[in-house]
């Protein structure tokens, strides 16, 4: 069949959760099941879980086949499938990618609940409706089946529950990610969260749902998980191997994107809700309190830096010279840290000229620390390491208000960073590239 993309809305920060307003929409939940050469699976999944969403989803619903690139009868299956049910459609892609295609046809779909699972059904069905329950009543974003979750029952085999395992832990370490479960093929949701997050997310097959949720969780997107009982599937056609070499891959690249800032996680930013606590104060200016800790925590560190490197430099040069060694250093990496910690500044965007300024605000610090070494020589007499090191705290503490209020109104003003939030998105990710992949 031929799908249209349905109108959209701007990008931009997503609007406040709510329960959806069903009566707008004919079709609530979308499920999508992504197949590969499944000839022998597809029609009994799709008919046992269209019975099961007839008898107990409240809503009107869809099952999508997405088949990306089969090579035996599984097209065949699939349009009989579209042509006999009236619940059911199905979506041929010519390129292989469980990720590509469930970007595809969550891209085009109208419905304001997304969903997918596995073709063969390993998860039971009664979860279905608490995993989509909250994206309709608004209290979530996204939700997850998880299998290692304490109340989940699972029967598989000792290798598969290793790596699944092991494979979170390396998310936790290396993305620090909360969620406890990455490949479970048993996720939603919403629609809107989709038309954001889905352009952002590079991958095309079995990582993408890694990268979805690692990307939701750091844009303080909020995941609901929910208890399965699973039944590994002893006929699974994927290749673990393969699979967690790309996966680590993956890993990599998503943890270097977020080192480096190289992703407008801001874009996703949620505005307040309607609980009178997240309202904003008259008079007060925004996010004044949350840069203040932020720049007190950077401030606190870059002073041990700068303490650290001076005490370094010492041994080897004058107390002038290692003063200005050790304050350049640290003032560069002060910037760099309340550019991106405290000010939410992300991306490469400005960053020299943001460096530039910073060494400005760096040589008011400059000029005061220096004056008052300049004051201890004058006092007479030689002053010991330890009366140096305290005249120099005095000066900086002295100089982190005039600090801050630069950086604030000069260095990182509210107007920057307004224009980061509202960038647009990168074109190697635009809706007409989906639109000619699903094609």
């Amino acid at each position: 069949m031929t799908t249209t993309p349905p109108p959209r809305t701007p990008l931009g920060s997503l609007p406040p959760r709510e329960h959806l307003r069903l009566g707008q929409s004919a079709t609530v939940l979308d499920v999508v099941i992504p197949v590969h050469n499944e000839e022998r699976d597809l029609e009994p999944c799709v008919r046992r879980l269209r019975e099961h969403l007839a008898r107990t989803f409240p809503y009107g619903f869809r099952i999508t086949i997405a088949d990306n690139a089969s090579t035996d009868r599984t097209p065949d299956v699939a349009a009989r499938l579209d042509d006999a049910l009236d619940e059911v459609t199905a979506v041929r892609l010519e390129q292989k990618g469980r990720g590509r295609a469930l970007r595809t046809v969550w891209s085009l779909s109208e419905a304001p609940v997304l969903a997918y699972m596995d073709v063969d059904l390993s998860t039971d069905l009664n979860a279905l409706l608490p995993l989509v329950a909250p994206l309709i009543s608004g209290h979530s974003d996204l939700a997850i089946g998880s299998r290692l979750s304490r109340s989940a029952r699972v029967v598989r085999g000792p290798k598969r529950e290793f790596l699944s395992r092991m494979y979170n832990l390396i998310l936790r370490g290396s993305l620090a990610a909360r969620f406890s479960d990455a490949q479970c093929g048993f996720k939603a949701i919403r629609g809107d969260v989709a038309e954001r997050l889905l352009p952002m997310v590079e991958d095309t097959g079995w990582f993408f749902d890694t990268e979805l949720l690692v990307l939701a969780e750091r844009a303080g997107l909020r995941i609901h998980e929910v208890p399965v009982d699973w039944i590994d599937d002893p006929h699974s056609t994927v290749h673990i191997v393969r699979t967690a070499a790309d996966d680590l891959k993956g890993v990599w690249r998503v943890g270097r994107a977020l080192a480096t800032g190289g992703l407008p996680l801001d874009r996703l930013a949620r505005p307040f809700g309607d609980d009178p606590r997240d309202r904003e104060l008259t008079g007060v200016p925004g996010g004044l309190a949350r840069q203040l800790v932020g720049f007190c925590v950077v401030g606190g560190l870059s002073t041990l830096l700068y303490l650290a490197l001076f005490s370094l430099f010492r041994l080897g040069m004058g107390a002038q010279l290692a003063n200005a060694a050790a304050l350049l250093v640290s003032a560069l990496a002060n910037t760099a840290a309340n550019r991106r910690l405290t000010f939410g500044v992300r991306g490469r965007d400005r960053a020299v000229r943001h460096q530039a300024q910073g060494l400005v605000v760096f040589a008011v610090g400059l000029v005061l620390t220096s004056g008052s070494l300049a004051a201890l020589d004058a006092a007479g007499g030689t002053a010991s390491h330890g009366t140096e090191l305290a005249v120099l705290v005095a000066a900086n503490l002295a100089a982190t208000v005039l600090r801050f209020l630069l950086f604030r109104a000069w260095v990182f003003p509210d107007r920057e960073r307004r224009d980061d939030l509202t960038a647009p998105p990168h074109p190697s990710h635009d809706r007409d590239d989906l639109t000619r992949s699903a094609r």
